[in-house]
């Protein structure tokens, strides 16, 4: 019988009028891998963190077992700025000590790519105090799991991972006796990773067996019962309900929700998108030509990113683009994003991009547009248009929309001002598609959204009748909103994959393991000594470079938060605007550096 860890009896928790924890009784037991979901400030962080005894509950009792080993991964680190990594991760250990640990070289490569941290100026010896807030979250996340642990406790754990290191995560993770609750919004992670569900709602926690898949299932079984749906799929529900109620005696928990029944229940459903209808409204709309990249060069500066490139982007085309940090990606992005603003007249480096007549493009960058924080959300959505065509015959007025987006009647006159980040980019999303575009680029559009936003964000978009290419690390995302894959591996290349991510994980497996091979088989004569000493020194500066990227990127959010504090002070907001042009011009100079070294490396 697995032992009960912790123990949370008929807790609450009330910030100002708001509760966001109403007599919730829960427990967590050995071997139990539990996701929590829910949407932003519904409580998820401070059940997690009443859960490890980091703040106290108004009412009600949590208890941990005696001698509970616990591990917890907060939103914010308590690193020692003035200790160096190898003194917070590696603690007393000796070189050949934990050298010889399996474990320990498993979460430092997984983590750095490499035992000597290629990433940082002097590897473990480098002081934590000037890092980025997204080296610092690695470093804690490694000191954690190099541990052992009866439980351990993440938030957001895949934060500042790419699709690499969160498939490291999960199959780490899967790996340990240690039990774990996680709060995350990356569903391939849930999915990946965890047996049970806690679903966070308005003061309640409803527990769900399985993963995220079969959450789904299981809420949308809760939900169908709830709204008393029509005859024959309630006599499905009821059927299945006494199946679940009869279990066998013997049981000692409850039996996971059948997919065979889960599909009979949705057997009626149609998928989420008709895409030859889709394509053929998308033709209307746009024609024959939407943009045409005809022997393409794009460049940062002098460096050359992409080459030769020849490719379409055609009517009702979706694309999900994935690529190594510095392939260029976003700059591709730009490159033809500028051609449409200017009509064709700004042209890359090389060949050409030709943009259809009836291109409408809308744009989401990384970087949240700033708008006049004095404006309430329905009259910034307003402001745009009053109401919207979302193709099939799907019309919405700007409040209908905005209700869609998570903004209820009483959030929707709340002054932008007072927006957290991850409303500010929901409200951005909506502004872009309030406009009507027929073509979209959305460059990691899932920063800052909880669960619930994206599955309706996922929702517009199925019947929205355009063109759309994705950047995103969240792979769920990418796979349920696009048709295709293409990837740009750092050779100045654009290449489809036809099995889509899992295609891009194996190729870059297999770089990583063809670039090992050649070490491992070098010849020792001194040209050869040198060359491997050479790809070596390129390694430690491409991480470098990347830790410097990460810096560049916590700059610039720091600064499009200063310039929305301060709106009303003209001057200010130019000299903040100015000190972000520095930082996209030193982008730019990295990532070309950045693949000046990758042929060396």
């Amino acid at each position: 019988m697995a032992v009960n860890l912790v123990n949370v009896e008929n807790v609450s928790k009330v910030y100002g009028t708001r509760a966001l924890l109403d007599g919730v009784s829960l427990g967590v037991s050995e071997g139990d891998r539990i996701g929590v979901v829910g949407r932003n400030g519904d409580g998820k962080t401070t059940l997690v963190r009443m859960l490890a005894k980091l703040e106290e509950a108004d009412s009600g009792r949590v208890t941990q077992s005696g001698g509970l080993r616990l591990g917890v991964l907060t939103q914010h680190d308590s690193l020692d700025p003035a200790a160096t990594v190898r003194h917070e991760v590696i603690g007393d250990m000796a070189d050949h000590e934990w050298a010889g640990n399996a474990k320990v070289r498993d979460v430092l490569t997984g983590l750095f790519g490499g035992l000597d941290l290629p990433g940082f100026p002097k590897g473990l010896d480098t002081v934590i105090g000037p890092l980025s807030g997204g080296e610092r979250r690695r470093i804690a996340l490694a000191k954690l799991l190099i541990e052992e642990q009866d439980l351990i406790v993440l938030d957001e754990p895949t934060n500042h991972l790419d699709v690499e290191g969160i498939a490291w995560l999960a199959t780490h993770l899967r790996s340990r006796r240690s039990a774990l609750v996680c709060v995350t919004h990356d569903r391939w992670f849930l999915d990946q990773v965890c047996t049970r569900m806690w679903d966070v709602q308005r003061g309640d926690v409803y527990e769900y067996e399985g993963g995220y898949s079969d959450y789904v299932f299981a809420r949308a079984e809760r939900e169908r019962i709830a709204a008393t749906e029509e005859a024959k799929r309630q006599n499905l529900i009821r059927k299945e309900l006494a199946w679940l109620r009869r279990g066998a005696p013997a049981r000692t928990s409850k039996p996971r929700f059948r997919v065979e029944a889960a599909n009979e229940l949705i057997a009626d459903v149609p998928p989420p998108r008709d895409s030859s209808e889709l394509m053929k409204f998308a033709s209307s709309r746009l024609g024959r030509t939407v943009f045409d990249l005809e022997d393409i060069t794009v460049q940062a500066g002098p460096k050359v990113l992409l080459e030769h490139v020849t490719w379409q982007l055609g009517p009702g085309d979706r694309i999900g683009l994935v690529g190594v940090n510095g392939a260029g990606k976003t700059s591709l992005l730009r490159a033809m994003a500028e051609a449409a603003r200017t009509e064709g007249e700004a042209q890359p480096a090389a060949g050409r991009i030709a943009v259809g007549k009836t291109v409408k493009l809308a744009y989401l960058s990384q970087e949240v547009a700033e708008l006049d924080p004095a404006l309430r959300v329905l009259e910034a959505v307003q402001r745009v248009r009053e109401r919207v065509d979302l193709g099939k015959g799907r019309e919405m007025t700007a409040g209908q929309l905005c209700e869609t987006f998570g903004f209820n009647k009483e959030k929707q006159w709340t002054p932008v001002g007072d927006l957290s980040g991850g409303e500010r980019r929901r409200l951005q999303l909506l502004r872009l598609l309030m406009d009507e575009p027929n073509v979209l680029f959305l460059d990691e559009p899932t920063n800052d959204l909880d669960i619930e936003t994206l599955t309706q964000l996922e929702d517009v978009l199925d019947g929205w009748p355009g063109s759309m290419i994705v950047i995103s690390h969240d792979r769920f995302f990418v796979e349920r909103t696009t048709d295709r894959v293409f990837a740009l591996l750092g050779d100045g290349t654009l290449r489809m994959l036809p099995r889509g991510i899992d295609e891009y994980l194996e190729r870059r497996r297999r770089m990583e393991e063809a670039v090992a091979a050649q070490t491992a088989v070098a010849p020792k004569p001194v040209t050869a000594e040198k060359s491997a000493a050479g790809q070596r020194v390129a390694k430690k500066e491409l991480q470098k470079i990347e830790r410097q990227l990460d810096k560049i990127s916590e700059k610039e959010s720091k600064l499009h938060a200063q310039i929305a504090e301060n709106a009303t002070e003209f001057a200010k907001v130019a000299d903040l605007d100015a000190q972000l042009r520095d930082l996209a011009g030193e982008r730019e100079e990295l990532e070309m550096r950045w693949l000046e070294l990758a042929e060396d490396a």
